[in-house]
């Protein structure tokens, strides 16, 4: 492989643990309470059962590796699959935490993005964290982005619904402060694949033994999100806020990105006051995807999404994951794909999106 691999979407396990190591001894205790509170709300949505990485054996084989949790072993992992850089996310979504912290809420979010940092601090030109940004309150949010950029940031990842938390919608006035200290900072949003919990009525029903039939569906439930970013003016608004969609369906954001251009048409002054750009213009212009490195369907629709648009990952240690064999499956796909769009998707869009190393 003749240029450097960036994987816009790996994953680091994070745990309880190593927040509490970076706790004041006054939170520890409320910070437990909120473990507890959100295992217990999440065990009874998913009806008792229980399902975790490990179940999926050798179709995850990353997730035995010490380079999910230690960070030197992470170094090495990458330099076996051919990877130059990451853009981790953590498999705690310690957002979902923060706000069950009470008046410590605070120092659990300090403590988990610390964590965080601390495992991309043995190598930052390679490790690159999306941080997780409490939304309890927007003063603190704003000098949180500020303090994080100040570090280095590239990244922060904010929850998929957060009315789910009991916040206000995205393009609600109140974040306006949030956004603008984004777009000063040039610090992404990403929004993750993620669960909501409207879903969990079919966990619950679910007869597969990996639930595959509620897997499938985060997958079509995030154009919600892209929705409320396109079509509320909030891009219009700030026009150097970027979004990252991180394991978005093509198909569907195609299509739906399509739908949304023909209902503006129809009706943008009555339906969508204040937002004066097609849809798919602002896309373009500010929405990326990530691609899930051996997915070729999803690189058909490279020209439908954009090639500058589209940022490669290897999903480590996910089942979907191309770990440990990404150069090998990378040059298979890429053999017909001219040079110009290959070193774009397959580290130039992410160099560019997070300031790292020419690719």
């Amino acid at each position: 492989m003749d240029q450097r691999l960036i994987s816009a979407d790996s994953h680091v396990r994070i745990t309880e643990d190593w927040v509490k190591e970076r706790l004041p001894k006054a939170a520890a205790a409320p910070y437990e309470n909120a473990v507890a509170t959100l295992q217990a709300m999440e065990l009874e949505q998913r009806g008792g059962s229980r399902q975790s990485l490990e179940d999926f054996g050798d179709l995850a084989p990353g997730a035995s590796d010490p380079g999910y949790w230690e960070p030197h072993a992470r170094l090495a992992a990458m330099d076996r699959d051919g990877v130059w850089a990451e853009v981790l996310y953590s498999e705690l979504s310690a957002f979902r935490q923060f706000h069950l912290a009470g008046d410590h809420w605070k120092e659990v979010a300090r403590a988990f993005n610390d964590a965080l940092d601390d495992f991309c601090a043995v190598d930052r030109n390679r490790l690159v964290a999306s941080y997780q940004l409490p939304i309890i309150d927007i003063d603190h949010a704003v000098c949180e982005v500020h303090r994080l950029a100040a570090a280095g940031a590239r990244s922060v990842q904010l929850p998929n619904y957060p009315t789910e938390l009991g916040f206000p919608p995205y393009h609600d006035v109140s974040y306006d402060p949030l956004w603008s200290a984004l777009s000063d900072t040039g610090v992404t949003i990403s929004q993750h694949l993620g669960l909501k919990n409207s879903l969990f009525d079919v966990y619950r029903a679910d007869p597969t033994p990996f639930k595959v039939i509620f897997n499938s569906l985060p997958g079509m439930m995030i154009v919600e999100n892209l929705s409320f970013w396109l079509m509320t003016g909030v891009l219009e608004r700030f026009r150097q806020l970027r979004i990252v969609f991180v394991e978005p369906l093509f198909d569907i954001f195609v299509l739906w990105v399509r739908m949304l251009d023909k209902s503006w048409s129809r009706g943008r002054d009555r339906l969508y006051p204040g937002v004066t750009t097609l849809p798919s213009e602002t896309f373009r212009r500010q929405v990326s995807l990530t691609f899930l490195g051996g997915d070729a369907e999803s690189l058909a629709k490279r020209y439908e999404v954009g090639v500058e648009n589209i940022m490669w990952s290897t999903d480590f240690p996910h089942p979907a994951s191309t770990w440990p064999n990404s150069v090998a499956i990378v040059e298979k796909l890429f053999a017909d794909v001219p040079e110009d769009e290959r070193r774009l998707i397959l580290g130039g869009n992410a160099a560019r999106v997070y300031g790292l190393a020419a690719a």
